[in-house]
């Protein structure tokens, strides 16, 4: 039991008993409907990131109950995600779908796969928006520890999918306004 848990009381057998060490059916088809995650991974030293991955639902590959391959298209090239996986290939993944308040979670091991792999073989980029610059470059085989579907709460507090909410802020032109604040704040505006 972690201080939190004794402080606060241990977690209802219910919410335990959710967990599982591979993807159940459930799990697997809210993963082949999603569009979007966000892996966190952290170095050896502890140091951590969390990178958003999108693509068309189901970019995200469930092989079968215990692994998922998860293709790298072309980005800002950090690989910072990739640099912590090579002294510690533990990931936690969390997926979601737009106006869909559950989310799943998945955490495991990654190991980084080139090109020499079969997993690349023919791959494309599975996106709904491309540029001159969307390929597949590498990707990641994840081995599932456990994965469960995750409670509505977090969505709810903040009525993250709320269409009064969303339609204000594409009103503000809210895409346009935080390019500018990143502009400013980089010395470009």
């Amino acid at each position: 039991m972690n201080a939190a848990q004794q402080r606060f009381g241990p977690p209802a057998a219910s919410t335990l008993g959710k967990i599982e060490p591979q993807l159940n059916d459930m799990v697997r088809d809210f993963i082949a409907a999603s569009p979007f995650c966000v892996m966190a991974t952290a170095s050896s030293a502890g140091t951590c990131d969390a990178s958003p991955k999108g693509g068309a639902p189901g970019f995200v590959k469930v092989l079968d109950a215990k692994r998922l391959w998860l293709p790298d298209v072309a980005g800002n090239k950090l690989f910072q995600s990739y640099e912590n996986i090579e002294t510690n290939g533990q990931v936690g993944l969390v997926f979601l779908i737009p106006g869909c308040d559950w989310t799943v979670r998945v955490n495991g091991a990654a190991r980084a796969v080139d090109e020499r792999s079969e997993y690349l073989e023919g791959a494309s980029p599975e996106v709904l928006w491309s540029d001159a610059n969307t390929r597949v470059l590498q990707g990641l085989l994840i081995e599932v520890h456990e994965a469960y579907a995750h409670c509505p709460r977090a969505f709810l507090f903040a009525k993250l999918w709320d269409v009064p909410q969303i339609e204000a802020s594409q009103a503000q032109d809210a895409n346009k306004y935080w390019f500018k604040r990143y502009q400013q704040s980089r010395g470009r505006a």
